[in-house]
C-alpha cells in the first residue's frame, strides 16, 4: 500500500518538476506597441527551462538580437526570427537576451525587450536547435525519483 502511494506522488509530481514556467510576454496585453516591457520584465524572474511566449497580431514579429542592436534598434542584424502571431521560445541558457519588433519604428518606439536568464548554463547563445544536454529541472527531477524509488524499495521490503 505505502509503495502504491509513493508511486502515485511521484507519478502525479513529475509533470510539475519537469517543465518551466511559460512567460506571456506583456502580459494580458501581448507583444504590441503599447507595451511598456521594462516594467514587465523587472516584476519576472526568468529561469533556464522556462518561455517566452510572444502574443501579436498584425506587421508585428520577433528577433532575437545583440545587445548592441537592441540598444540602437537595429533590425538588420537578427541572430533569429519569428513570425506568425504566437511564439514560444525556450530559454535554454543563462544570460543576457534580447528582443526587438522587426516593423520599421517598432523598436523606437518601445517595442523591445531585454531580459536575464538565470540559471546554470552557459551565456545565452540562441540557436534555432534545442541543447541535448539536461536542464537543471531534468537533472532534479531524475536524482528526486532516484530516491523516492529508493524509500519505496525499503518501505515494501520493511513493510
Amino acid at each position: 500500500m505505502a509503495f502504491a502511494a509513493i508511486f502515485l506522488f511521484v507519478l502525479f509530481a513529475s509533470p510539475i518538476m519537469c517543465f518551466g514556467k511559460d512567460h506571456i510576454v506583456g502580459g494580458s496585453d501581448g507583444w504590441s506597441q503599447s507595451g511598456d516591457y521594462s516594467t514587465w520584465a523587472s516584476a519576472q524572474t526568468f529561469s533556464v527551462g522556462d518561455n517566452l511566449v510572444f502574443n501579436y497580431g498584425g506587421s508585428h514579429g520577433v528577433n532575437v538580437v545583440s545587445k548592441d542592436d537592441y540598444e540602437n534598434c537595429n533590425t538588420g542584424n537578427a541572430l533569429l526570427t519569428y513570425t506568425g502571431g504566437q511564439n514560444s521560445i525556450p530559454l535554454s541558457s543563462s544570460g543576457d537576451m534580447y528582443f526587438v519588433c522587426p516593423t520599421l519604428n517598432h523598436c523606437d518606439t518601445g517595442m523591445k525587450l531585454a531580459i536575464k536568464v538565470e540559471g546554470s548554463s552557459s551565456p545565452a547563445t540562441p540557436s534555432a536547435t534545442k541543447s541535448m544536454q539536461p536542464n537543471a529541472a531534468s537533472t532534479t527531477f531524475g536524482s528526486m525519483t532516484t530516491m523516492v524509488f529508493g524509500f519505496a524499495l525499503v518501505f515494501v521490503f520493511m513493510g
